[in-house]
């Protein structure tokens, strides 16, 4: 591997950043400018653009014949997204949860994992499997395009000071289109370069491009989420870092995943290990989502769990690509002991949390 492809692969991180700030600012300021709904742009356009270099990243692996590095890009990101970026985010100051990502997107957010998991018991995630996850979100958005009436004027203004006012006319229009254009060509280079240098890195190291993929590319793609969620939280700004997160997920599970099946000649072929471990860990993580979330409250320490769930995850990950010695006693600890405790635990914290919502209900107003 050679300096250059070093240089190339961190330049392709930075630039998909740079073309997901530039396309979610543009879209974001041409809906609202437009009249789309700032709830629909926040959950949708917010949520989806920081997700746009996992779709730009899985394509162009799966039309390179690279469907490892696809698979483990999108899988990687959602659990990256939950227990790394959360975790940062609640330890940063507690994060509120509205109602609806309780009782709606996160129970989504589970369902499609578990239909993707299914999709793929068979090896392979197929045109008719893409064609099927594309179209929830089609149906996803179709549905908060109707919901958006119900928004309040604070969640409004909320977006509005995240993105600024939405100005109308036309060098308006022209200035945002110009934004998203060259956001998307800026995705389009930084993904070959991520691809080819994430490609090259796999082969350097010895390990699968699945690996590689599940680890430094999920983490790179990820970055966007890192900043939009970390800076909203930062700022206080009500539930931007969770609805992110979970609207990303569901982008990358449904769209990512979709679009990435649809355009594969033969599929995007699913190694036999992201089905026995990766993709069960990312289902475990979106369910722990329930119990934490139950309170509308995501607390510091909760985030911090998170956290170290990442980081146990990823050192798994490594010991087991390496296959280091101390992978069967790591495997013990974590499967006799941490899981069962953490297991328990999240059922203590869901319990306490449903009591709570309901002693309030009781208290209040008849």
């Amino acid at each position: 591997m050679t300096p250059l492809t070093i240089v190339l692969f961190v330049l392709g991180i930075g630039i998909l950043i740079a073309g997901a700030e530039l396309l979610v600012r543009g879209a974001s300021r041409l809906a609202a400018a437009v009249g789309i709904s700032p709830l629909v742009v926040g959950l949708t356009v917010v949520a989806f653009g920081t997700s746009s270099p996992e779709l730009a990243v899985s394509v162009q692996s799966s039309l390179s014949g690279q469907a490892g590095l696809a698979v483990g890009n999108v899988v990687g990101s959602n659990i990256c997204n939950v227990l790394l970026i959360l975790g940062i985010s609640a330890a940063v100051t507690p994060l509120v949860v509205a109602q609806q990502l309780i009782r709606l997107d996160v129970p989504l957010m589970i369902a499609a994992s578990v239909a993707v998991l299914l999709m793929a018991l068979d090896g392979t995630v197929g045109r008719l499997d893409g064609l099927l996850l594309f179209g929830g979100v089609l149906a996803y958005t179709t549905f908060l395009v109707r919901q958006s009436r119900r928004e309040t004027a604070a969640v409004r203004a909320e977006y509005e000071e995240e993105f600024g006012p939405a100005a109308v006319g036309p060098p308006s229009v022209l200035r945002d289109s110009a934004l998203i254009a060259g956001g998307l060509a800026l995705l389009v280079l930084g993904s070959r370069w991520l691809v080819n240098g994430a490609v090259e890195l796999a082969t350097a190291l010895g390990v699968s491009e699945l690996v590689i993929g599940l680890t430094v590319v999920a983490v790179g793609t990820s970055l966007p989420e890192v900043a939009t969620s970390v800076m909203a939280s930062i700022r206080g700004e009500r539930d931007i870092a969770v609805g992110n997160v979970v609207g990303s997920n569901l982008f990358n599970l449904l769209a990512v995943l979709g679009l990435t099946g649809v355009v594969a000649p033969d599929g995007i072929a699913v190694e036999p290990s992201a089905l026995r471990f990766d993709i069960p860990v990312m289902i475990a993580v979106a369910v722990a989502c329930l119990p934490v979330f139950a309170g509308q409250v995501m607390t510091r320490w909760e985030g911090l769990l998170f956290l170290t769930y990442y980081l146990a995850y990823t050192a798994y990950v490594v010991l087991a690509a390496t296959d280091h010695d101390a992978l069967p006693a790591y495997s013990g600890v974590m499967t006799g002991f941490v899981l069962p405790l953490t297991a328990v635990t999240l059922l203590v914290v869901g319990i306490r949390a449903v009591r709570a919502r309901r002693g309030d209900a009781a208290d209040g107003p008849a």
